[in-house]
């Protein structure tokens, strides 16, 4: 503890200007980039601007899978899953031998291939020379959704062929037919489930390159359309309709073409299939000539935007101003969230890495909402629902760089309070109890019944959400927000505790009996460390927040806190991942959850040799029961050895959690190095979270942000700057150096310009 208060006041007073030799991000560490070598492998990325998304295709112009925030399918017997809205990327090009969506992608046939994801500019771009039999096309095609204007996202298709004939094009709506299957997981046991599936004729396995694992239980949700039609005249398309069982939804779409001097206008047509609505073009073309086609989308849902009428006015007003001027707008939003940053001076991959990272997390997170982050994004693995991700894993790595996108994430929990309450006393708890998997509308339980423990047993996700709540107040100093929204929660939370604890007079201690441990494969234990750790945080948290808005906080709470177990061995000094009554023996994806004790917010105090003897035991579990592990372990791992100032030890399982993890050629996340789950949130939010909280050594505290182990710099790095952050109100840059002696030591530079963020 005398360390911890010595170091403090080191961070006080170091760092009056930024070093000379701390350097921006350059644009190629803001590029992750495909060639033909990706193209057999290929793991799509997707577009998205916290309210809509799009996926990437390797051509960059087939109709792939779209989806809107907490857009939910509620089918009867089923649980919530997100509904698909119809693709809108889609646009076909006709050579006039063969269409360009409609061929086998090789080498041969689509020459010069490279598609760039331009995480700066938030823009993905795919250029290749289709070459098809005797005639060839230059393909350009530019896509992106919206940082500037929400409802709205555009692709550009740049077409040069390298003949003269006539082509035609076609911009389509894709109207997705319902699930092949559909099975009942609000009511199928595991058993029930798992034979539902092989009777389908399916595998809980994935399938190569890229179907995720679980994918025929991860089906998407089905969006019934209403209504839908178009204007050749006009050029435009449009769909209402509403996500099955759901909320009302509605697309609409407009074309504009630039043509070379003298050329036609094309002839445009109104073409409509069972499960498409397009709007094709023909037109004569001349070898060596540009032409260009602009497609503009317009999305909106009940809650969010006017609907269908709305949609078709906003498409026209986009369509005004053309693609360069909204690409422009969006490009300048895109770069205003990129002003905070994470700079890694010496190790290129590394800053790519943490840029995806940042990237995905931005993407799926929305500035002054009260809307959540999904387990894996825009996408229905783990079926579009909320866990404790949210709040533990992702709120803390946005939380000093971009923190009205994190607020959004803490509202979500007081804008579903009620359900929580309601789940309580349903229960038989008072307070709020939070569910495993919540919905991302309603905040309603959603976990399906093969998971029913998690749903029932997995309650330390209650105390994830509580410390969330408190960590934004320390962060921000907004009291007036902690009084109106915080509070209820912080409060309502320790309410379940007091109601979900038992005391064991013979040892005259709290308990929490009959968990699921994070580590999920140990099932109705008892005195799990880490649920006991933080239900113990949470207690406190009450009573310093009832302190902060002049409350009487409930003497339950303080008691309750200090007598809580958590299980320690005196013989190893080290804790004990459960009590000692359960036997640790399983083969898991953790191993151990013992590095989740350095948790950052979490933060439990310790000695250095208890905390080194707890990493040394997670190590040796990882080793002997670990089984294809998660990446929440590796990431988290890196920020125990942090802790410990082992600088090279950090980097090694930093480098850890991207080997493997990191799906190329986009680096998307996956829950395991072997399996394709992508678009894992969590795992992204904790490698930020190294950069953040366990290089640096800060913890967001009683006065906003305190340093309280010393920083370490991996051996690679020159340097480390954490740009552009913001603390209760005012904004840094904290940059980690070497002195002349190889020590790294913490700067901290007061910026001065406005926090628009």
């Amino acid at each position: 503890m005398q360390a911890r208060l010595l170091f403090r006041q080191v961070f006080l007073v170091l760092g009056l200007g930024l070093a000379p030799w701390i350097v921006r991000a350059t644009p190629a560490d803001f590029e992750l980039v495909a060639t033909p070598a990706d193209l057999a492998a290929y793991f799509p990325t997707y577009l998205a601007n916290g309210y809509f998304t799009t996926m990437s295709s390797r051509r960059g112009t087939r109709a792939t899978h779209a989806f809107m925030v907490a857009l939910m399918d509620y089918t009867p017997g089923d649980v919530s899953r997100p509904a698909l809205i119809p693709g809108w990327s889609g646009i076909d090009y006709f050579d006039g031998n063969a269409w360009l969506n409609r061929v086998s992608l090789t080498p041969a046939a689509f020459r010069d291939y490279r598609q760039v994801l331009d995480m700066h500019a938030g823009t993905l771009t795919t250029r290749y020379r289709w070459v098809n039999g005797d005639r060839g096309s230059d393909i350009l095609v530019s896509t992106f959704v919206s940082q500037a204007d929400p409802h709205l996202a555009a692709t550009r298709l740049t077409l040069t062929p390298r003949f003269s004939g006539a082509v035609r094009l076609e911009f389509s709506l894709r109207l997705w037919p319902p699930p092949a299957y559909r099975f009942a997981l609000a009511r199928l046991t595991l058993a029930q489930m798992q034979a539902a599936v092989a009777a389908s004729g399916q595998s809980l396995h994935a399938v190569a390159p890229a179907t995720a694992d679980r994918a025929p239980i991860w089906y998407p949700g089905q969006t019934v359309i209403d209504a839908s039609g178009g204007s050749a005249r006009r050029r435009m398309l449009w769909v209402r309709g509403h996500a099955r069982h759901g909320l009302a939804m509605a697309e609409a779409v407009a074309v504009r073409f630039g043509l070379p001097p003298g050329t036609p206008p094309p002839v445009t047509r109104l073409v409509r299939t069972p499960h498409r609505l397009v709007l094709e073009m023909r037109l004569e073309v001349r070898k060596g000539e540009t032409y260009t086609f602009d497609k503009f989308v317009t999305a909106s849902r009940a809650g969010w935007g006017g609907g269908a009428r709305t949609d078709a006015a906003l498409v026209r007003a986009a369509r005004r101003k053309g693609f360069i001027v909204l690409h422009d707008q969006h490009v300048a939003a895109w770069h205003r969230l990129w002003r905070p940053d994470i700079v890694i001076s010496g190790d290129p991959p590394m800053q790519r890495a943490v840029h995806a990272d940042l990237f995905y997390l931005l993407e799926n997170s929305t500035a002054d909402t009260a809307w959540p982050m999904a387990a894996c994004g825009f996408s229905p693995n783990y079926l579009g629902h909320v866990f404790w991700d949210n709040d533990s894993w992702d709120f803390p790595a946005l939380l000093l760089l971009h923190p009205r996108r994190a607020k959004s994430l803490v509202m979500f929990r007081y804008r579903t309070l009620g359900a929580a309450k309601a789940r309580a006393k349903a229960s038989g708890f008072r307070g709020a109890m939070y569910p495993w998997e919540a919905d991302p509308e309603y905040g309603t339980d959603q976990t399906p019944r093969f998971a029913w423990r998690n749903a029932a047993r997995e309650i330390h996700v209650n105390a994830d959400v509580a410390i969330a709540q408190w960590q934004y107040y320390l962060a921000t100093g907004d009291k007036t927000w902690l009084r109106h929204y915080g509070w209820p929660v912080i409060r309502a939370v320790a309410r379940f505790w007091v109601s979900r604890v038992t005391y064991d007079t013979a040892a005259h201690r709290y308990e929490i009996l009959h968990v699921v441990s994070p580590d999920e494969d140990y099932d109705d234990v008892d005195n799990d460390t880490f649920t006991n750790a933080v239900a113990r945080k949470a207690l406190r948290i009450a009573g310093q927040a009832a302190h902060v808005l002049g409350l009487a906080p409930d003497p339950r709470w303080a008691r309750i806190a200090a007598g809580l177990y958590l299980p320690y061995s005196r013989q190893q000094n080290r804790y004990l991942d459960f009590g000692a009554g359960v036997a640790h023996d399983r083969k898991t994806w953790m191993g151990s959850t013992l590095a989740w004790l350095a948790y950052p917010p979490l933060d439990l105090h310790m000695s250095e040799t208890v905390r080194r003897n707890d990493f040394d035991f997670a190590l040796h579990a990882l080793r002997t029961n670990g089984d294809d592990p998660n990446d929440m372990l590796m990431v988290m791992l890196s920020v125990n050895a942090a802790t410990l100032g082992d600088a090279p030890a950090a980097y090694h399982w930093l480098q850890r959690s991207v080997v493997g993890f990191d799906k190329p050629p986009f680096d998307v996340r996956s829950e395991t190095a072997t399996n394709d789950t992508g678009y894992l949130l969590s795992a992204s939010g904790g490698f930020v979270q190294n950069f953040i909280y366990g290089f640096s050594g800060l913890r967001v505290e009683g006065t906003g942000v305190e340093a309280v182990y010393p920083p370490v710099l991996p051996p690679v790095w020159r340097a480390l700057t954490l740009r552009d952050i913001a603390i209760r109100g005012k904004r840094y840059d904290i940059t980690i150096t070497r002195d002349a002696a190889g020590v790294a030591q913490l700067q901290r530079t007061r910026l001065e310009h406005v926090d628009d963020r």
